[in-house]
């Protein structure tokens, strides 16, 4: 029996090939959520799939007590991709990646004279789902009174410049989301990030960016950050990093731990590195052909013409790269587009009130692109 945590929706898959995926009668289904934003290389991919089957068939897991050759070498080449040195801690999932941040910036606040500890967050944000990243994350809905009490010195604010006002003596670290997530598709002001991380950097305080959703070239750069001109002390990823084989992982600036001070049995594990070892190859190549910006071009503008074609039911588009939204005139219609995008056996997702989120596999081809917005626009005119 499963615990009853989920709404789940009456559907599930046998398979899937690309951005296509089969129900258990053999549907097919045009995937433009990609496991939330996971299978960032589709379904079965060949080159994932063999290097899941060939490390399967040599080592799946020794712990962390030993080295790991594959876990090393996905370090450096994160930290080659993010342009200048970073130290990797790699763990389960996102909100484990923003648990590892989390006590960085604690243990980094002891090297002031009075400690400082308090972390604070942008309004509206999601950051997990474990006790301390439920309370990091910027949404009351989030902190029911069923799992108080929360830990303290976590605050949220509803704008940068208000977060800026509210830095104080206590303050360590201040964690956004570059594009928020669940929080209804929404890219933070270029010019608001760099003030925000002027003053930190002038303040000697850590700056966090959440990339678990955003980053692994779902906004078309391998970290937002880059989009962004800023490099962050400390990044996390997850999400797409692993291509659908669980992983986390935090980037730090500073080597702040030391042997006992942070953990995981899993994390790292020679399947799970060597999974994202060839997702990260796969989408460097992408990238570097000129591959992902092509497909970022067609499926925007497919996006655009859908709020041309119904301007009494969505008020723009939202987003970046392949993590976009198109935001409704009548919150009411959410659900009726997810459900009806169902029926027309076309794969959405739902972000904050207001938002149709899309968050499509980054090697999705021109045919599943044009099949997929057929049957959207089929469902929208449903209503």
């Amino acid at each position: 029996m499963l615990m009853q945590n989920y709404a789940r929706v009456g559907l599930g898959f046998k398979c899937g090939k690309g951005s296509v995926l089969w129900d258990l009668n053999g549907e097919d289904y045009i995937d433009f959520a990609s496991g939330i934003g996971v299978c960032s290389l589709g379904h079965a991919h060949k080159k994932l799939a063999k290097t899941i089957s060939k490390q399967a068939h040599t080592l799946l897991h020794t712990s962390n007590i030993y080295k790991i050759k594959p876990q090393e070498e996905l370090a450096d080449k994160i930290s080659r991709l993010l342009g200048s040195p970073y130290y990797l801690f790699f763990a389960n999932s996102g909100a484990e990646a923003n648990e590892c941040a989390i006590k960085l910036a604690r243990k980094y606040g002891n090297s002031f004279e009075n400690k400082k500890y308090e972390i604070i967050t942008l309004g509206n944000s999601f950051h997990g789902r474990t006790i301390a990243t439920l309370k990091l994350t910027g949404q009351e809905k989030f902190h029911p009174n069923d799992f108080a009490p929360y830990p303290d010195a976590f605050k949220f604010f509803n704008s940068i410049d208000e977060i800026i006002e509210n830095i104080g003596e206590n303050t360590v670290a201040v964690m956004v989301e570059l594009v928020q997530g669940e929080g209804g598709i929404n890219p933070l002001k270029k010019e608001e990030i760099q003030k925000l991380a002027k003053v930190l950097k002038e303040k000697n305080l850590l700056f966090i960016t959440d990339e678990v959703q955003c980053g692994i070239y779902r906004t078309g750069e391998f970290a937002t950050s880059k989009l962004y001109d800023v490099e962050p002390d400390i990044i996390t990823f997850a999400k797409g990093l692993g291509g659908g084989v669980a992983i986390g992982a935090c980037a730090s600036r500073q080597d702040i731990f030391k042997p006992g001070d942070h953990g995981s049995t899993f994390g790292g594990n020679f399947l799970a590195s060597s999974a994202g070892i060839c997702v990260l190859n796969e989408l460097e190549k992408m990238k570097k052909t000129g591959k992902l910006d092509i497909t970022i071009a067609k499926f925007t503008k497919k996006l655009d013409n859908i709020v041309d074609l119904f301007p009494d039911i969505f008020e723009k588009r939202v987003g970046l790269g392949l993590m976009q939204g198109l935001v409704l005139k009548d919150p009411q219609n959410l659900s009726k587009i997810f459900n009806k995008a169902l029926e027309h056996r076309v794969l959405v997702l739902k972000s904050g009130k207001n938002t149709v989120r899309f968050l499509p596999p980054l090697n999705i081809n021109k045919k599943e692109i044009k099949q997929g917005f057929k049957r959207l626009e089929m469902a929208i005119s449903d209503l």
